[in-house]
């Protein structure tokens, strides 16, 4: 199983200014995919998440285009070959 994780432009300073970034691993929850992210580029878990590991306001997390916040947060389960899209939240 693979994940793809989209990362917004504000946040590619972070990633090495990578706007996708693909994992071949087998994560089964956004939190496990979100961890591969972290592990290779950590300077970027501060600016997604706050110091008790919550989602921050100003970002949403989506599973292909459904929620996190709607469908368990960081433990949503991921299906085979998933798209995680962090976005900037709109005002």
């Amino acid at each position: 199983m693979a994940v793809t994780i989209h990362i917004p432009e504000s946040l590619r300073q972070f990633t090495a200014g990578k706007g996708r970034i693909k994992f071949d691993g087998s994560p089964t929850t956004v939190a496990a995919a979100l961890s591969l992210l972290w592990a290779e580029y950590p300077n970027a878990r501060d600016r997604v998440l706050t110091e008790t590991g919550d989602v921050r306001p100003q970002f949403n997390i989506f599973v292909w285009n459904e929620s996190i916040r709607y469908s368990g947060g960081l433990a949503t389960p991921l299906p085979e070959e998933s798209d995680v899209f962090i976005s900037p939240t709109t005002s």
